[in-house]
């Protein structure tokens, strides 16, 4: 891994952290959404990370991170009473989406510090190349 592959690792680290905050934005947006029917509310998403280094790394300095997936949460819908609520079932309750607005600001947080980070990294990394490269005059 070269000085020159830090720009390649931070910058698929950053692109995973940004969709880490699209997915918090969209789970943050949704909170306290309500439904009816349980299989169609609203359920809390997460992205899974994964590190990769491609077949011909050497070659084209293939390192980084990448989004796997994004899974749904298996935690549990609160049921609320609501016999008023227009999407009510037939016994008068609606299902709340199971999103943790605390964890979901926790995690947005998270990622936005991960995401300076990476971009501290790639200035403090130019800053080293140009010094390098100042060594030759």
């Amino acid at each position: 891994m070269t000085l020159l592959d830090v720009f390649d690792v931070a910058g698929t680290a950053m692109n995973a952290q940004s969709v880490r905050l699209n997915v918090t934005a969209s789970n943050l947006a949704n909170a306290g959404s309500v439904n009816g029917d349980p299989d169609k509310v609203y359920r809390a998403k997460q992205p899974v990370f994964e590190t990769f280094q491609d077949t011909f790394s050497h070659e084209s300095g293939g390192y980084g991170v990448r989004v796997e997936r994004i899974v749904e949460s298996e935690a549990p819908l609160q049921m609320r009473f609501q016999p008023d609520h227009p999407e009510a079932d037939e016994a008068g309750n609606v299902y709340v989406s199971n999103v943790n607005a605390i964890d979901e600001m926790v995690n947005m947080m998270s990622a936005s510090r991960s995401y300076r980070n990476n971009i501290e990294l790639i200035n403090t990394t130019k800053d080293l190349l140009l010094q390098t490269l100042s060594l030759g005059r």
